[in-house]
């Protein structure tokens, strides 16, 4: 019986904890700075903390979350001045949704699932970051690629402007996930 109190426990833990990050996620929309088609936004600082916090499955759920809640039609999406719902997924910007997912994903990965008194080695969390933040690229250049037509162009719009900014929000990342990874994990085993 008490087994399986924990399991419900750890559940509905990790139920709370994807909830959390895909609101956050939503949050980083309105923290947006636009310039030019692809906006500065704080989303995938979110999507990348998310996967080295909880790991890669809660992490990925929590993207797909916040994925789900913006094609119905919720106010989750940076406006850019573009449409919304299903349509913005099918826009220039819409492979950044999918890096996104792919972020949590890689950088969840990388660290794992979190586990109580574990020790995160200096690379490892290095490693999840760089590819945590470069994966959003893969996806999100392609889809602009389409739109735009040149590869100089859209490295010019959708990657060259982003590089020091990214860089900052993975180093930000990186310093406050292990604490942060410590809680969820402590939360998820008790």
């Amino acid at each position: 019986m008490e087994e399986k109190l924990i399991n419900q426990r750890t559940f509905f833990t990790g139920l709370v904890l994807t909830a959390l990050f895909a609101a956050l996620i939503s949050a980083g929309a309105f923290i947006t700075v636009p310039i030019g088609p692809v906006p500065f936004v704080l989303q995938n600082f979110f999507t990348l903390l998310s996967g080295l916090v909880v790991g890669p499955f809660l992490g990925a759920a929590s993207v797909a979350l916040f994925i789900i809640a913006g094609v119905i039609g919720m106010p989750v999406f940076s406006n850019n001045g573009s449409p919304m719902g299903i349509a913005r997924l099918m826009g220039p910007t819409g492979g950044f949704y999918l890096g996104y997912l792919l972020s949590a994903l890689v950088a969840g990965l990388v660290l794992g699932v979190p586990r109580q008194g574990e020790r995160i080695r200096i690379w490892r969390l290095a490693l999840a970051v760089v590819l945590g933040v470069f994966v959003v690229y893969i996806p999100g250049l392609i889809r602009l690629n389409s739109f735009l037509g040149a590869w100089p162009k859209t490295f010019a719009a959708g990657f060259f402007p982003f590089l020091i900014g990214d860089s900052v929000k993975g180093v930000v990342a990186a310093l406050i996930a292990p604490r942060l990874r410590r809680t969820a994990a402590r939360q998820m085993s008790n």
